[in-house]
């Protein structure tokens, strides 16, 4: 019987390069020159925190690390942006999480949206991560193009393909 794992994992790594590109773009961009600017990431939390002075460089930062990501092979849909909070020095703090793994909410989504095809396959839910099983490997390319076209609010990626 032939399976797959399809699963939301992030490349630490990748995430570290991209916020780094970030903090590379800010130091040579005009419009940030004067201003403290902080872009940090923790591994550990796997959160970025941004410091900046108003909401327009909250924007340009934003917009920034989604564009890194995306060089760098990420998905921005790993990216959770919290609302900017003020600093005690009149600037902004945001704080964004990276997402990994498949919440409940959207597993069941994505089992739900593979029964409905009618495929000969099973679909099942294990911790973060959902498993199909299917007779034939076609099948089961079908269920990976499937997923690929549907909108969901998580990145795929597709492992453990055993036939």
């Amino acid at each position: 019987m032939a399976s797959f794992d399809a699963v939301n994992e992030i490349d630490i790594q990748e995430v570290d390069n991209a916020v780094n590109n970030t903090i590379k773009e800010i130091q040579n961009r005009y419009d940030f020159k004067g201003f403290s600017t902080e872009v940090e990431f923790n591994r550990k939390t796997k959160g970025i925190s941004v410091t900046t002075a108003d909401s327009m460089k909250i924007k340009a930062v934003r917009e920034m690390l989604v564009t890194n990501f995306i060089k760098r092979g990420l998905s921005p849909k790993s990216l959770e942006f919290n609302d900017p909070e003020g600093t005690s020095h009149g600037g902004l703090k945001m704080t964004v999480a990276i997402r990994e793994g498949i919440d409940k909410e959207n597993a069941k989504k994505i089992v739900k949206l593979i029964k409905d095809s009618k495929l000969k396959v099973q679909a099942s839910i294990h911790d973060d991560k959902v498993r199909v099983n299917g007779k034939k490997i076609d099948d089961l390319q079908e269920v990976i193009s499937l997923l690929r076209g549907a909108d969901l609010e998580v990145p795929l990626q597709f492992i453990n393909m055993k036939s």
